[in-house]
């Protein structure tokens, strides 16, 4: 049985120099990143969050996906999932580390130095993509999230009208379940179709979190598809306004959403944003925005795939 791990390279420029976090396990005298194992029945990006607020004493938001890094312990084949995530001066302030057993003492060390300092050899593959990213220009980025809603009763069995199809019970968990997955990413708004599946679907995160949210008719199957401009439309003003937000909506809609999001992406990023159109219920795409220095249109950087883990 193979063991699974999340966490993250933790990031931020001193100086216009680039820093990352490293910790010290004193239980096993080693330098690494933060991370940790799962805990049964929770999902890998919402661990990572966990693992490194408990390790770090930091509450941070998942930027883009690093790398999945494979190596054994015991003879037993462990994957560590790493996002970059960035602090910011509010976080540091709001920081409340204790040191323990399992870690010790952390520093914030420049690229070069980390390099030196970290004990295991696969813990650089993910500082070599975060490196690539800082490059590029790309490392910075905010979430668009594009969420389909969770499992609905079948039209088939629903004679009362599509605006009121309800959630099915293993819908409803779904539901419930992606509230701390969605909260990983730090979105601070959710728009979503008034119809009741959807409003059903985000409605544990919004009154978990307490998240502002928007219901629009243009998410819904009928506004895609009798104005979709205005669903565009939509979409191009809050990605103007520079939030990280979430978009619960149908599946009959994304054609529109991804037309509206190809704006934004070079030609390989528009054939992977096809990809939104094949969503399952309650799952969705993060779609990782970078602001460009000269004010122009923002540009998709990558766009990642979140799953559920309850299906039936």
């Amino acid at each position: 049985m193979a063991i699974v791990a999340a966490g993250a390279i933790l990031w931020r420029r001193e100086k216009d120099e680039l820093k990352v976090l490293v910790i010290h396990r004193d239980r096993y005298d080693d330098w690494s990143w933060p991370k940790g194992k799962l805990d049964k029945h929770e999902h890998v990006s919402a661990a990572a969050i966990r693992e490194i607020k408990e390790e770090t004493g930091l509450k941070v938001h998942l930027g883009l996906k690093l790398a999945v890094v494979e190596y054994k312990v015991d003879k037993v084949k462990k994957y560590v999932h790493y996002w970059a995530a960035e602090v910011t001066d509010a976080m540091l302030k709001a920081q409340k580390f204790v040191p323990d057993d399992e870690v010790g003492s952390f520093e914030w060390l420049s690229v070069k130095a980390a390099k030196k300092k970290l004990t295991y050899k696969h813990d650089l593959l993910p500082l070599e993509r975060l490196v690539e990213l800082e490059e590029s220009g790309e490392l910075k980025t905010r979430p668009l999230i594009v969420l389909r809603h969770a499992k609905a009763t079948p039209r088939d069995q629903w004679s009362k009208g599509e605006a009121t199809r309800p959630l099915l019970p293993v819908g409803a968990v779904q539901a419930v379940g992606l509230a701390d997955v969605l909260a990983a990413y730090g979105p601070k708004l959710v728009i979503s179709s008034r119809w009741k599946r959807c409003m059903d679907t985000v409605t544990p995160f919004v009154a978990k979190f307490r998240i502002s949210l928007i219901e629009r008719s243009q998410l819904s199957e009928l506004g895609a598809k009798n104005g979709p401009q205005r669903t565009k439309k939509l979409i191009h003003k809050q990605i103007d306004r520079g939030r990280a937000f979430v978009l619960c909506s149908h599946r009959p809609t994304f054609p529109t959403i991804v037309e509206a999001l190809s704006q934004y992406a070079d030609k390989p990023t528009r054939k992977k944003l096809a990809e939104i159109l094949t969503l399952k219920p309650g799952d969705f795409y993060v779609v990782h925005l970078a602001d460009r220095p000269d004010k122009s249109k923002p540009r998709i950087v990558d766009i990642d795939l979140v799953e559920q883990l309850n299906r039936d």
